[in-house]
């Protein structure tokens, strides 16, 4: 899980974004590099369908000097790129003239920008990804050794280091998006440097306010779309109704558990972050079980005999579903389910109340909810 996230972070830790300094007939992007020999090649490219497409080159000269010219009738992602370790990320329109300079052999962490408002918004944004960086690395490569090590309690305890760091960074971003939520760049963002099946009231707040603002952005109708799918199962909402043979044919109905806390649990036999995973659901069920707790698995399995086999090898001693049809799963369509392990946390009235809880975190939610007191040991 680390991992995974990690390469988002640092992926999404480049970006920068500039927009409407002043008026022009297309955009411009100038400045000065230091450490870029002259002749130094900066290739800039827009993103279209996913991968970025070449638009244009310039050449430093004798000064690190360098000037980019183009158009874009709307406003657009764009890379500019020295190298595979020297790239930022810029949002382009007919209006945009900026200034770059920065440092050539560490241009992420060292650019700045003028002449833009959302510019400047950006470079902070970036640089809040980009000062966590190395931790990021360092913690990514304990974890991996503690696994290769078998060492699980030492897994747990990064795992728990990565999701301070990863909170603390949230939270910074949001703070500045939240200052800035009418810019161009707000739009951009949320959607970049956050989560945002993870953060849904905030981003759907932030949509609200850019529908408003601009509601032509490409950004905002972007956000707009990635949101939408994810609205029925924000927290407050009503659990959609899942109704799936058990391993022994029967159906059970997520409704007749009414009355209870109720962790969906969404998983799989093949899925190794969810048999990671599933010693701490065992713990947290053991620990809550009679005091109005329990699980409602829905595996993603297609061979029934590897789905019990599973279930045995793990000790997940609870109630169990699956209709056998892997990604085809009704229930995971009716969640939005596009990555496993996913779980949902339903309260005894079968509103959804939390999502995606891991490791001790789940185990913190019941006590506040049940009332009582977690073993954390």
């Amino acid at each position: 899980m680390i991992k995974s996230v990690f390469l988002a972070a640092t992926v999404l830790g480049m970006a920068n974004a500039c927009q409407n300094a002043q008026a022009a007939d297309g955009y411009e992007v100038s400045g000065q590099l230091k450490n870029a020999p002259a002749g130094t090649v900066l290739h800039l490219s827009e993103l279209t369908s996913n991968q970025f497409v070449e638009k244009g080159q310039a050449k430093t000269d004798a000064s690190g000097n360098f000037t980019l010219k183009g158009t874009a009738l709307t406003p657009g992602i764009f890379q500019l790129k020295l190298d595979d370790a020297n790239q930022v990320l810029l949002l382009l329109d007919n209006k945009t003239h900026v200034q770059l300079s920065g440092d050539a052999t560490s241009l992420p962490m060292s650019y700045t920008v003028k002449g833009s408002k959302d510019a400047e918004l950006l470079r902070q944004l970036t640089q809040v990804m980009q000062g966590s960086r190395g931790e990021m690395e360092s913690l990514g490569q304990r974890y991996n050794a503690a696994g290769q090590a078998g060492k699980t309690n030492e897994m747990k305890a990064i795992e728990g280091q990565y999701m301070t760091l990863q909170a603390r960074n949230s939270a910074k971003i949001k703070g500045l998006i939240r200052r800035n939520a009418g810019s161009v760049a707000s739009g951009f963002a949320v959607g970049a440097f956050l989560n945002p099946e993870e953060e849904f009231a905030f981003a759907d707040s932030v949509a609200g306010v850019q529908r408003k603002a601009n509601p032509s952005s490409p950004f905002t109708k972007e956000l707009t779309a990635r949101l939408e799918p994810l609205r029925a199962t924000a927290p407050g909402t009503q659990a959609p109704e899942i109704n799936l043979p058990t391993p022994q044919g029967n159906k059970l109905a997520l409704s007749s558990l009414r009355g209870k806390y109720v962790l969906i649990d969404f998983w799989a036999s093949w899925c190794g972050p969810c048999r990671q995973e599933n010693p701490n659901v065992v713990k947290a069920y053991n620990q809550f079980k009679d005091k109005g707790f329990t699980i409602y698995s829905v595996s993603l399995d297609q061979d029934k005999a590897k789905w019990e086999k599973a279930i045995a090898a793990d000790g997940l001693t609870w109630n169990h579903v699956s209709d056998l049809a892997g990604w085809n799963s009704v229930a995971g369509a009716a969640y939005g389910v596009k990555a496993i392990p996913q779980s949902f946390l339903i309260d005894p009235q079968g509103k959804i109340i939390a999502k995606n809880l891991r490791g001790e975190a789940l185990a913190a939610k019941l006590a506040e909810v049940l009332k009582v007191k977690a073993n954390v040991n």
